[in-house]
């Protein structure tokens, strides 16, 4: 099985040069559309769906309204290849118009990750199996 994940977008060209500068995953040419881009490689996969899309799918009565960001129900995370990746990630999501909701820091399951937002509001986070040389892992909040 292979997971893809879609967006809805106000500017998929815009989200499509997010991604791509903070994962470093490359364009699917073969799927550009006029309503969809897409990027990713043989392991994960980002379509970009214009609003058009929503008709397109049957949920024009789900389609976000305005600039209101909508409540967040679900998030992917992409596991990097180390904590130094995730700390680029961070910084290269504030240089190309996002935002750090949480950064990076140790989980009590031993991972270091952060909590970032693209530039439409879009939450996602980014990880690594391994923390940093010399971080412990964080208390578990049921032993706080």
């Amino acid at each position: 099985m292979r997971l893809l994940v879609n967006l809805f977008c106000r500017d998929p060209e815009r989200q499509l040069a997010f991604y791509h500068a903070v994962l470093g995953l490359p364009e699917i040419v073969a799927s550009r559309s006029p309503i969809f881009r897409a990027l990713g490689d043989d392991r994960v996969e980002i379509g970009l769906n214009a609003h058009a899309a929503y008709a397109l799918l049957g949920l024009a009565d789900r389609a976000a309204r305005g600039e209101t960001p909508t409540p967040v129900t679900a998030y992917p995370t992409f596991m990097l290849d180390g904590p130094k990746a995730v700390d680029v990630a961070c910084a290269r999501t504030t240089d190309h118009g996002g935002r750090i909701l949480k950064a990076p820091y140790p989980t009590y399951y031993g991972q270091w990750q952060a909590v970032l937002e693209d530039p439409e509001g879009h939450v996602f986070r980014v990880g690594s199996t391994a923390l940093p040389a010399g971080v412990p892992a964080a208390t578990p909040p049921w032993e706080r």
